[in-house]
């Protein structure tokens, strides 16, 4: 309408050149033509008869909810424990030494931990039927709060209900998209799940190599210096593990915070395996160390393994663990941890402060087993010496990965038969970015009856003799 006014106008006035009054025409052509053109066609439609139906229905093979999987699988073959994860535990009806638990302090069957537990079930119930948000705050959360963050010389800590959640959501909670991660590439599966819910631009170096590290660091230096109003506004992180879940390795973490400091990043340390294991009192490797743990910019740990309980925790500055109360997926988002584990935790938490000497003990154990398991035919262990969770892995491959982890399958249940419990480390295959090679993962406790030569000479015996006849 507007066009055809103008149209008009400049046609009856003649002061339009005749280029302009073309180009008006055409214009005014095409938005007739528009107005009256159809906005779709009918397309001819052939309805199938009843016969066709059928024989299309017949020909129909619908997919399978779930891929096909063999007998052999791992989910569909399992061994029952019966009784409490001790020195000696009962696998398929058969009594074995406990070299397949996490349970490194020996707390799970305490009776100071059950004690707790069972007054605490007493008092609150079972669980807390909500998140920390929404009436799922319980005192005994804030106590363990409170405690950790002593025990561990931090300003706060956070409790999560779920160890795996912790580190997975402690992650995407501070680096999001555009911001830089450099990750070791043997780090856990618990990590590179936050990583990938992080959406960062993520960087893999080398396992515990700090010039491959320093290389990348340097390399997005110059990246920055091109330009650097997106390096302003763009968070670095470097995530590692103090013992590391895939190979039983320390990182090296004094060199780690000379790098920090250089190129100004962030450090992200999950301790689910050297908290309650490593330094004089067991806070984890910055103990270790000597390092001042405000070094660290958050230290996340599951209480999973030396806290004979459930969940995990993070720990630093105040203004880091309060960003995690509304930004936490995994906190904000599921239940509470039932109060039952978190006195449970809190017991334990008593007893690694009343008793620094089982750190020494776990260690010196530790090492006697590292020794003892030392020149097996066909398995070399790896491993920290002083790292209670080692890994025995195939010296040489059998030419391919399924037939390597066949035969540790073997020695595992050859193993079990004969009264030594262990357990063979599984991978999601397909999602792990960096597939540790096959292996068999071992748990050590320091209350396990003293490791005799019984014990080490039965070991050593009972692999060489796999080894012999197979």
């Amino acid at each position: 309408f507007v066009c055809c006014i103008s149209f008009w106008i400049l046609f009856s006035q003649g002061k339009a050149p005749a280029y302009h009054l073309i180009l008006e025409g055409i214009l005014i052509l095409w938005i007739i033509r528009l107005i009256f053109s159809k906005t779709y066609k009918l397309q001819e439609r052939s309805d199938l008869t009843p016969k066709e139906k059928e024989e299309l229905i017949e020909e129909w093979q619908p997919e399978p909810l779930v891929p096909p999987v063999s007998k052999d699988h791992p989910a569909l073959n399992y061994n029952i424990v019966s009784g409490p994860p001790t020195h000696k535990i009962v696998v398929n009806g058969k009594e074995c030494i406990n070299f397949a638990s996490f349970n490194f302090l020996g707390l799970l069957d305490n009776e100071k931990v059950k004690s707790a537990a069972q007054a605490s079930l007493k008092k609150y119930g079972v669980g807390t039927c909500g998140p920390r948000g929404f009436y799922g705050t319980f005192d005994v959360h804030l106590e363990l709060e409170d405690r950790l963050a002593k025990f561990m010389r931090t300003e706060e800590a956070i409790i999560y209900s779920y160890g795996f959640a912790t580190i997975a959501s402690a992650i995407p909670a501070y680096s999001k998209r555009g911001d830089i991660v450099f990750v070791d590439e043997a780090a856990c599966f618990a990590i590179q799940k936050g990583l990938q819910a992080s959406r960062s631009n993520i960087k893999l170096f080398k396992h515990n190599d700090m010039t491959d590290l320093e290389r990348l660091l340097k390399e997005q230096e110059t990246e920055d210096q091109k330009n650097p109003r997106k390096a302003r506004v763009t968070r670095r992180f470097i995530v590692v593990e103090g013992l590391y879940m895939n190979t039983g390795d320390i990182c090296p973490l004094p060199e780690l915070i000379k790098l920090k400091y250089k190129y100004k990043v962030r450090i992200f340390l999950e301790e689910s395996l050297s908290f309650g294991v490593l330094g004089e009192h067991g806070r984890g490797i910055t103990e270790h160390f000597g390092i001042n743990i405000d070094d660290i910019d958050l230290i996340s740990a599951n209480m999973e393994n030396s806290l004979a309980s459930i969940g995990g925790f993070c720990c630093g500055r105040s203004f880091i663990i309060d960003h995690q109360r509304l930004s936490g997926q995994g906190y904000c988002f599921s239940a509470s941890l039932p109060p039952l584990l978190a006195a449970a935790a809190i017991e334990a938490l008593n007893i690694m402060e009343d008793n620094p000497d089982i750190f020494q003990t776990l260690r010196a154990k530790c090492k006697r087993i590292h020794r003892a398991l030392q020149g097996i035919s066909g398995l070399r262990v790896v491993g920290e010496s002083f790292s209670p969770a080692l890994h025995l892995r195939l010296e040489d491959s059998y030419g391919s990965r399924e037939n390597d982890v066949k035969l540790l399958k073997r020695i595992v249940d050859y193993c079990v038969n004969r009264g030594i419990a262990l357990t063979q480390a599984r991978y999601l295959e397909k999602e792990e970015k960096c597939l540790p090679s096959p292996r068999t993962r071992t748990g050590q406790s320091c209350f396990w009856i003293p490791f005799s030569s019984n014990y080490k000479n039965k070991c050593f015996t009972l692999y060489s003799e796999f080894h012999f006849r197979y």
